[in-house]
This record gives C-alpha cells, structure tokens and sequence, in this order.
C-alpha cells in the first residue's frame, strides 16, 4: 500500500473524528453508506453541533467561573484585610468654659465720621465715667458709658478694647470678640485687643487661637495677667496640637494602606483576567479539529466549484470507488503549510464560511488583504491540475 496515500487516508479519518458533520456533504455518501453497512452509528449534523456547542459551553463557562471565582477570592481577602474606621478619642482638657452669649450685637461707631475735638474730650470723659463704675463693679452702667465714649470717637482702638474687657468680667465673651475684633482693625498693633480676644477666646474652649491671640499680646505689652492666662491655655493647646497630629497621621497611613490594597486587587484581577483569557485561547485552541483548524461549517459543505472538493488520486485503499467527486487533490489542501495557518485565523475563517453559505458574498471579501490570497489558493486547487 501507498505509504503517502494511506497518510493522506489518516489525514481524512482524523478529520472525520473531530468534525462527524463532514460526512453529511453528499459527495461522501458513498463513504458514509459503507460505514454504516459495518454497524458503525454516524451521529447527525444537528446532533454534532449540539454536542460540540455543549462542550464549548461547559470549558468556556468552567474557565469564566474558576477566572471569576479566583478574583473574588482575591477581593474577599482584600476586603477582610479592611479596617475599622479610625475613631477619634476624646481629648482629657483642664479649665472651665462659658456658654456663649447670643445677644444682638452692641453698638458700633461709625468709623467715617470726622472726630473733632469737642467729641474727643467728650469720649475721655465718658469713658472715666464707665472706669469709675467698673471699679464699683457697675458693669452694666460701665458698658453704657464705653458704648458713648465709641459712638463719640470710633477711631479709637484702646475705647474698643476697654469695652472688651469689661464683656469679659461679665462673660459674655462673644461681644468681647467683636469688640477686639474692632479694636485690631484700627490698630493691628493693639496689645487690648489680642489680650481680650485671646481671654474671650479661652471662655468659649477655643483653646489653639486664644493662645495665639495671647502670645502675641505678651510679644507686644506683656503682663501678669496674660501669662496667668497662657498657663491655663497652653497646655489644653498642646494636647489638641498633639490629637491632631496623631489621627492626622493614622488617617495618613490608612489611606496609604488602602491605596497599596486597591493596588495589589487592581494588578490581581488584572492577571485572573489574563489567566482566563489564556484559558479561553488554549480552550478555544484545542477544540479546534485537526488537520484543518478552526473547522469548516458543517463540514466542508459545497459552495465551492464542484462541491466537495478534491478527492484522493487513484481511488481510496480497500476497493473504495475512485475518487471523491470533483478533480483536487485534496492531500494537496491538508499538506499546504500556508493554507493550514490561514485557516487558523479566525477572520479567515469567518470569510470562508461566509462563502460557503453563500458563494455570492465572496464579492465582499476580494478587497481583504487577508482573506483574498487564500480564496485565490483555494480556487486554484478547486481547478485541478490544467
């Protein structure tokens, strides 16, 4: 026996096992009624594509499942990695605050009336009237008089800043701040008027400014009052610089931690998407039929000039009928290196089965750089020897 014609036989019986539905093409009845008068049991084309579809189904959903399945492991493991959120633990703070004070606003001078000297003497003389009631304890009697001292001259900065302190004796620390508020905005050197502020500041539990306001009273007129006053500031200020501090930098280095977890889930769903997908090609590789990869719709259906094409020279061993219908070698097909790596092409082969379907659409591939050669190829063999 032939060695090269019982290989190109091995060739077509290795084709018929990965694609049965060859042998529906009615040029291979003659083949299919011989293997049925054996007892051998030829599965139908829907049969085959049904089964074939099962099991590409079932490989490609286990793939997906086992891809999906570790990248929500990996995510589950990042998420029990989480931590609980940062809560913030109360600061241990010395000295007494007041409740602030929510009345209506004091009385204010107008800053753009022109102060003549009559009223500069005026304000004096209400302002040591308001200096007498404060020593007899007179607060209300004083605030009245400061309050005509400022509407007499408002450009003053240390009328502001009296009236301050005196709101302070009566705590009410928030109309202490807008009187030194006022007083800093005349004069943005006025000692009275951070040293109120910073008081003021201290009464309502504002810690951090009112030892600003303070130190830079002490910097400008220091006295022992201010540094009472900083010796009950200063260390409520240290605590709250030191808690901030603190969670500034947990919160710090939790956020780097989340930002290094969302790294480490980014790159490990990356590389199970790129395991799947490799999966899926070596899958989707190894369901391809031998001898002409990707396989051919039903076979290899005519559509092609003469059918089926080719069939095996000097007839098959065994007594078969001479040939297949048509006049290719179709050895010549199965042993031609090019057309084998076409047909491994996905687009390749989409076109060539559009052609199958319908030999009229083989218009709308000539222009394809890729597809056209291997048309080209196929007719020549289709045409047989000349």
């Amino acid at each position: 026996m032939d060695a090269a014609k019982l290989n190109e036989l091995k060739k077509f019986i290795q084709l018929c096992k990965s694609n049965p539905s060859i042998l529906d093409d009615p040029s291979l009845s003659f083949f299919r009624d011989y293997l049925q008068s054996l007892g051998a049991k030829i599965p139908s084309s829907a049969d085959t594509a049904a089964d074939s579809k099962s099991k590409s189904c079932v490989v490609e959903e286990s793939d997906e499942e086992l891809a999906d399945a570790g990248v929500k492991i990996n995510i589950e493991e990042e998420e029990e990695e989480e931590e609980d959120e940062i809560i913030e633990s109360d600061i241990e703070l010395e000295g007494d605050t007041v409740e602030p004070d929510n009345e209506p606003p004091q009385k204010m001078g107008d800053p753009s009336v022109e102060v003549t000297d009559d009223n500069r003497d005026a304000s004096h003389s209400a302002k040591a009237k308001a200096m007498d009631a404060i020593s007899e304890g007179k607060f209300e009697e004083a605030i009245e008089n400061l309050t005509q001292a400022i509407l007499l001259n408002p450009t003053s900065a240390i009328m502001y800043g009296t009236r301050a302190s005196v709101y302070i004796k009566m705590k009410k620390p928030n109309a202490a701040i807008r009187d030194a508020n006022a007083a800093l905005e005349i004069n943005p050197d006025s000692a009275k008027g951070y040293k109120s502020r910073g008081i003021a500041r201290a009464m309502l539990g504002q810690w951090e400014d009112a030892a600003k306001d303070l130190h830079m009273a002490s910097k400008l007129d220091y006295d022992e009052e201010i540094n009472n006053w900083l010796k009950k500031v200063e260390p409520n200020a240290h605590r709250i610089e030191e808690h901030r501090r603190k969670y500034d930098r947990l919160h710090k280095e939790r956020e780097d931690r989340e930002i290094e977890r969302e790294r480490r889930r980014r790159r490990a769903q990356a590389q199970a998407e790129y395991e799947k997908a490799k999966k899926q090609e070596q899958s989707s590789s190894s369901r391809k039929p031998g001898g002409m990869p990707g396989g051919f719709p039903g076979g290899m259906p005519g559509g092609f000039p003469g059918g089926m094409p080719g069939g095996f020279p000097g007839g098959m061993p065994g007594g078969m009928p001479g040939g297949m219908p048509g006049n290719v070698d179709f050895s010549k097909i199965l042993n031609d290196p090019e057309l084998m790596a076409a047909f491994s092409d996905p687009e390749v082969m989409a076109a060539l089965q559009d052609v199958m379907k319908n030999p009229a659409n083989l218009a709308k591939h000539q222009a394809n750089p890729k597809v056209a050669p291997v048309i080209a190829k196929m007719m020549s063999k289709f045409a047989g020897p000349k």
